[in-house]
């Protein structure tokens, strides 16, 4: 990549960072990327899944096509970053990195298009609402495969604590599916000096959510992983009265249906169990992701083979996470491949997710440069006709 374009995608990047919109409010950022297509001059499609915008950009005479996907939405976190271009939006930040994800995108399109050595079609992705998981499926609902026929479909998430600009590519996983829960223990209210009137529910919640601990410790095999954590408690409204109901909400990760099947059937039956304990109903909501999202077996060493062609260190033995993407949903119908690109050392507190943090622009010739170089492999013939697409 050459000064000009790494300082243009820099200054992109950090507009993106003053400007970021939640996920289903993504219009700006959107019409942002419109504008910068078009100064490009890449065609494109926009109001894909709301405010999906998909590019596509055609060489040749190959029939062979890929997509390369990216993500838009920021967070609803206030930054503590004391940066130039700090966020302009109260309470919202982007602090998973996406704004560095959509440049990186806007980065592969711009160098394939000024590059003549490949042949085919590229669909660019440029994907909302991906911090809500409800991106992915607006996409496809919208018939983002049937409007634009892709046989495979890559992305990647910069990755904090990994050398800057260093790939990790896994062997199957790469990160969990997510799963909700929300719990509420009807009792019955009344005053809190005569407990013994009540069925107090914020009792019977204190033994459950010490129960729940059980299910990883107890009724998940231990050569497999899982997540089970409460994130919420909702009860009472006044201190001397016994409230007549209890809620709490919470998340559970797996890697395999089996475990997952097993995490549910366990939420259901301590929930239950516990409840008729303590002589009150439990009501139970549990909302599955569908699918982790794992690497397909061509896709992997593709996106190998692209690190090393953009001269890149690639790293195998890097563990998977037990967060959570909704990139998994187009490999539900396309074979595909997700890797982690590193964002170098974490300073001060700056993991994905926090106040502090902020997406490394140097990195942004690894990462735009990794997607280019995983177009083109894919496009290939003798890499793409190894094996049919789903």
């Amino acid at each position: 990549m050459d000064h000009a374009l790494l300082e243009t995608l820099k200054t992109w990047r950090r507009h993106l960072h003053a400007h970021p919109e939640l996920s289903l409010k993504e219009s700006a950022t959107a019409a942002f990327v419109q504008e910068k297509l078009t100064e490009l001059g890449i065609p494109f499609t926009a109001g894909i899944g709301g405010h999906g915008v998909v590019a596509t950009l055609k060489r040749g005479n190959s029939d062979r096509s890929v997509g390369l996907r990216a993500d838009m939405d920021a967070l609803p976190i206030l930054e503590a970053n004391d940066l130039p271009y700090v966020s302009t939006n109260k309470g919202v930040m982007h602090a998973c990195g996406h704004d560095g994800h959509t440049t990186s995108l806007l980065g592969a399109a711009a160098l394939l298009a000024r590059d003549e050595s490949w042949s085919g079609t590229v669909h660019l992705l440029f994907q909302p609402s991906e911090e809500n998981g409800a991106g992915a499926r607006a996409m496809i609902a919208d018939g983002l495969f049937e409007r634009f026929p892709m046989e495979r479909v890559f992305g990647f998430h910069n990755w904090p604590g990994l050398e800057a600009g260093t790939v990790a590519v896994h062997h199957g996983p790469v990160m969990a599916e997510p799963g909700r829960f929300r719990i509420t223990l009807q009792g019955t209210a009344g005053h809190a000096a005569k407990p013994d009137l009540t069925r107090d529910p914020i009792v019977a919640m204190s033994h459950l959510i010490v129960a729940l601990q059980t299910i990883v410790a107890r009724n998940v095999d231990p050569l497999d992983s899982a997540v089970v954590s409460v994130g919420m408690v909702h009860g009472g409204q006044a201190p001397n009265q016994i409230p007549s109901s209890v809620t709490i909400d919470g998340t559970f990760r797996t890697y395999r249906p089996a475990v997952r099947d097993r995490v549910i059937g366990s939420l259901k039956r301590i929930a239950n169990s516990t409840a008729e304990a303590f002589e009150m109903r439990a009501e139970i909501e549990i909302i599955t992701g569908g699918r982790a999202t794992a690497n397909t077996e061509l896709e992997e060493e593709i996106s190998v083979a692209a690190a090393k062609q953009a001269g890149l260190t690639v790293r195998r033995d890097v563990p998977p996470s037990t967060a959570s993407e909704d990139f998994c949903h187009f490999m539900a119908d396309r074979p595909g491949a997700y890797v982690w690109i590193g964002n170098g050392p974490v300073t001060d507190g700056g993991e994905l997710h926090n106040e502090r943090y902020n997406f490394n622009d140097d990195i942004l010739p690894a990462t735009a440069g990794w997607m280019a170089s995983a177009a083109r492999l894919a496009l290939e013939g003798e890499l793409s006709n190894t094996r049919p697409a789903r």
